[in-house]
């Protein structure tokens, strides 16, 4: 097939673009902006766009099809032209779910923990040494890429987002899958600037449960009060439900966790803190119903160190350790915070987040992240002016981000790269924790000790 990506430059999108010319197709694509590591790896796959921009020039009617990315406008003058052509135009979960029509479909979702869980079952299956295609939204260990589509496999993997499928399909992309298997992890409102209420973000779930295959596996938090209500009340009478809660664990002198598990089962694995124990009994349950005994999954679990910046281990001496999480919705900050104190109570915790999303720079959505920090003994939020302004934002002021997180002694306010590089040089010392939390990279600020 001849293939085009408008908005190639995308995490998920180059690694697609990445999948489908390893197979053999012949694909092309353009962007306004390709940031690294989309643009080494399209360059050494020799996909790289001569220069940056939108060249209509590029759609023909020998395309078979045009695959159109989030970061494209509706507007867009390559799309505009494939729509006058009459190319095929798909998203990029519509162009999975057609790979993928005769594939066994497991499908995690939720607001928090779905790329961590994949990759959980992602090495479950790779351990076992069972074949599977694949959509996951970080790199992982012992993988090339973040997208696998072989048609000789039958079964697929994908973390389904409920973001909107493009800029002409305003639906949630996991909608598109169908899944015969899925997992919710937990819903906590998120995408303001999509999902207007906390209502209208809870009822993509309940319409998400509509999508499934006749007959699906459902796995899901019982600890999450909206899941709990979402699962309730729908009228899916064929559905098998599977729910799970977070394990007990110990923590053991390694700094590895001992986790109980209700079958009486005991298993270890380097990951620390609640959400990771949380995600680990969901991706446990998963890969049960996909035929992986708990005790392969077990055994596969200790070589599993996480998925790149899912508490990711930045800087580990005797007396100092630093992480960095891809954190940015309130239950996440709350849920890593508190993890990370738990496994070091003897510690004083620094935790910094950056205000980088919409969401997130939202004044109608700040005050959602009171007390997220709150377990931290330093607590600290960072923003960057020149964000708010690229993305024609209001101002904020520190006393108002201030009052939405919680006023406290512990709490400061950093607007400035300068300051923030002066802060975080100072964190190097003993008995300290550094956990940095952000979608963004603090301004590519980078602490002197990590050099």
């Amino acid at each position: 097939m001849r293939i085009h990506f408008i908005a190639i430059g995308g995490s998920a999108m180059h690694n697609l673009a990445l999948a489908l010319a390893d197979a053999g197709h012949q694909v092309s694509g353009s962007d306004d902006q390709i940031l690294e590591p989309s643009k080494s790896r399209l360059q050494q796959a020799g996909l790289l766009p001569q220069r940056e921009g939108w060249d209509p020039g590029t759609i023909t009617p020998q395309l078979d099809c045009v695959i159109l990315g989030m970061h494209a406008r509706p507007d867009n003058p390559e799309l505009t032209r494939a729509q006058e052509l009459g190319v095929t135009i798909q998203s990029y979960p519509e162009f999975l779910f057609n790979s993928t029509k005769n594939d066994h479909r497991i499908v995690i979702g939720g607001s928090h923990g779905k790329t961590t869980i994949t990759s959980m079952l992602l090495h479950a299956f790779k351990w076992n040494k069972k074949p599977v295609n694949f959509m996951v939204g970080a790199q992982l260990d012992g993988f090339d890429r973040m997208v696998q589509l072989d048609p000789k496999v039958q079964t697929a993997v994908f973390e389904g987002d409920e973001y909107l499928s493009s800029p002409l399909d305003r639906r949630p992309k996991f909608f598109w899958y169908q899944a015969h298997c899925t997992l919710l992890s937990g819903i906590a409102w998120d995408h303001i600037n999509v999902f207007p209420t906390e209502e209208n973000y809870i009822e993509q779930f309940d319409t998400y449960l509509k999508t499934l295959a006749p007959n699906a596996t459902l796995v899901w938090c019982e600890d999450d009060e909206h899941l709990v209500k979402v699962v309730r009340r729908t009228n899916r009478k064929d559905l098998k439900l599977i729910p799970y809660r977070t394990p007990e664990a110990t923590l053991k002198p390694d700094g590895s966790s001992q986790v109980h598990w209700s079958d009486g089962k005991r298993s270890q694995t380097p990951l620390i803190g609640t959400h990771n124990l949380q995600n680990l009994a969901g991706a446990r349950a998963l890969a049960e119903s996909a035929g992986i005994a708990a005790s392969d999954f077990d055994a596969a679990m200790m070589s599993f160190t996480g998925a790149s910046r899912r508490l990711e281990l930045l800087k580990e001496t005797e007396n100092f350790t630093a992480f960095r999480d891809f954190a940015h919705a309130p239950s996440k900050l709350r849920a890593t915070t508190n993890g990370v104190k738990d496994a070091f109570p003897k510690r004083h915790l620094t935790a910094v987040f950056e205000l980088h999303t919409f969401s997130s720079l939202n004044k109608e959505f700040l005050p959602t992240y009171r007390s997220a920090l709150a377990r931290a003994d330093t607590q600290v939020v960072y923003y960057d002016p020149e964000v708010l302004k690229h993305k024609n934002m209001p101002e904020l002021s520190a006393s108002f981000i201030a009052q939405c997180f919680g006023h406290s002694e512990q709490l400061v306010i950093i607007d400035s790269k300068t300051e923030l590089q002066a802060f975080l040089n100072d964190q190097y010392a003993e008995n300290r924790v550094l956990l940095l939390m952000s979608s963004g990279w603090f301004s590519k600020v980078t602490p002197d000790w990590l050099d």
